[in-house]
């Protein structure tokens, strides 16, 4: 199997593996239990926080886990509405966020907030000028992802913090840091955000897992996503899932650790795809300016993109026409650019891992050669 869609998901890292496994038949106490096995539950809770603060550059007590970026999305979203409701009802965020903001901001619509969708330029980012022209007296929440999941481009999030403090606005800045996180040298501190949204499953710990990260002045304001007990500090009651949060705890360790070697690395690999596929290829043309070292966004006019999926996965040889959270229906992302017809529906996503090699690139490069060749005739 040849796998190049690690923007939908990634390999469990075996590291990644073992902490969870140790934490299920060893150290599976209730990290809420008195005695000593839940006890050792909890500090092996507390370390995995800590190994995510300390990739994140924040406190361990700034630090929620949540069960995946979705949920922690909406919680930011949601939550900083509510905060600020009586400072005013004016939400922006962009026109090709992930559907886990975009969702709750049209539901904060339909109970009478403003939503301004800011559209994106030609190259797939987004123009700080245009959220500047947007910020408002009333404006309360900005949420502008990292990284594009679909373009792979890099949105001006420190420039909208600076942009946001020289307004005077008193709107809090959330990132979905998703697909920047450990693929982007980056600190909250540093972005200036105020809630960001990490997924444990983009960076080699098992889906279920994932953070959110709120400000300190901001831990007591926020409303709690549930009701109940009052484990994570109140804000997301339940019995906490140790295993996982082992897990994510150990591939934050080490993608801090090889996060330079790995985005040098991804970064290379990315160029060499994009020369090996254009000349294998030429028909190929690239979508967006995305600059993240781990994401390349092509289109084959004249091809459907689920066509080509389907026939490199019988292959063997795993990429994606989009977002795995589409589920077939056309991306919102793709819309909102200055595409053809002919290039939305052609467009699909290669997206690479710290194991990702050339020998992949280039037998994606001859597989789609060959579909052209097969498939163009009968489609043209």
């Amino acid at each position: 199997m040849i796998y190049l869609d690690n923007a939908a998901t990634t390999r469990v890292r075996t590291e990644a593996a073992q902490a969870a496994m140790n934490a299920m038949v060893e150290e599976f106490g209730n990290p809420s239990s008195l005695y000593p096995l839940g006890q050792s539950a909890k500090v092996r809770r507390e370390a995995s926080r800590a190994s995510v603060a300390k990739a994140l550059g924040c406190r361990s007590d700034e630090l929620i886990f949540t069960s995946c970026g979705t949920e922690g999305d909406n919680w930011a979203v949601r939550a900083a509405a509510d905060l600020g409701r009586r400072k005013g009802k004016h939400i922006i965020t962009t026109a090709i966020e992930h559907s886990a903001v975009l969702e709750p901001c049209k539901a904060l619509e339909r109970e009478g907030y403003e939503v301004t969708c800011l559209p994106p330029e030609a190259g797939g980012t987004v123009s700080v000028q245009r959220l500047e022209e947007a910020l408002r007296p009333d404006t309360i929440l900005v949420s502008m992802m990292l990284v594009n999941n679909e373009l792979g481009t890099v949105l001006p999030v420190r420039e909208a913090a600076q942009a946001i403090r020289r307004a005077g606005a008193p709107a809090l800045l959330h990132t979905d840091a998703v697909q920047g996180f450990l693929k982007l040298d980056f600190t909250v501190k540093d972005l200036g955000v105020d809630l960001l949204t990490i997924s444990g499953h983009k960076i080699g710990a098992p889906k279920g897992i994932g953070a959110l990260y709120i400000r300190n002045e901001l831990r007591g304001k926020l409303k709690p996503l549930l009701l109940g007990g009052g484990q994570e500090n109140g804000l997301r009651p339940g019995t906490e899932p140790t295993a996982q949060i082992a897990a994510l705890g150990a591939a934050c360790e080490l993608g801090l650790a090889e996060r330079e070697a790995n985005m040098a690395r991804m970064a290379a690999l990315k160029e060499y795809a994009v020369d090996t596929l254009l000349r294998r290829v030429p028909e190929l043309e690239l979508v967006g300016n995305g600059t993240a070292p781990h994401i390349l966004c092509l289109t084959l006019p004249g091809y459907k993109s689920e066509v080509l999926v389907r026939m490199l996965g019988g292959q063997g040889i795993c990429i994606s026409a989009g977002s795995a959270c589409h589920r077939g229906k056309p991306s919102h992302v793709f819309a909102a650019l200055p595409l053809s017809k002919a290039q939305r529906n052609g467009a699909f996503r290669v997206s690479f891992s710290h194991e990702s090699s050339k020998a992949e690139v280039d037998a994606l490069a001859g597989a789609l050669a060959q579909a052209r060749d097969t498939l163009f005739p009968s489609m043209s």
